[in-house]
């Protein structure tokens, strides 16, 4: 079993700017603890940082599939279709993050991600549909506040003419 110490000490160095030794040490308690879902994840988090997104994503995919608590699920989710994304490969971004809406309904910072990759499949109705509503549902801003009603009723709505 890994020491708890190391990775705390890995994921200071993340927070601390110094990525390559993060990534390095997190790589060798993936060595050693191959089948530790939280470690794969936070490696994978570590090639992230790195714009290293093509090695980040078998961890991704390890540390889902071993399983994590709600929090780190949420975020090995949006990590990995985001980095699906970035690789282009819109069709595997769109099922990690369907199966992370139907997990986490309420989840918007997971939704507007997923508008981005609905964009990239030319399905921009829909992506604006879900930012549109996400804005309503969540903008404190007083400039947006008297419009709220109509931007909501207008999300799905905005290729329609009276």
């Amino acid at each position: 079993m890994f020491k708890l110490n190391k990775l705390t000490s890995a994921i200071q160095l993340r927070e601390e700017g110094q990525l390559n030794e993060s990534n390095e040490l997190l790589g060798k308690l993936v060595k050693d603890n191959p089948e530790n879902a939280e470690l794969n994840f936070h490696y994978a988090w570590s090639f992230d940082v790195l714009g290293k997104e093509a090695e980040a994503a078998p961890y991704y995919e390890k540390a889902l599939h071993i399983g994590m608590d709600d929090s780190d699920t949420l975020s090995a989710t949006i990590g990995l279709g985001s980095t699906y994304r970035t690789l282009g490969e819109y069709k595997k971004s769109k099922q990690v993050f369907e199966r992370g809406i139907a997990r986490f309904p309420e989840n918007n910072a997971l939704k507007t991600f997923y508008s981005m990759t609905l964009y990239n499949l030319g399905e921009t109705n829909r992506a604006m549909e879900i930012l549109l509503t996400c804005i309503v549902e969540t903008s404190n801003d007083p400039d947006v506040g008297p419009y709220k009603r109509a931007i909501g009723f207008y999300a799905d709505k905005l290729n329609d003419i009276w």
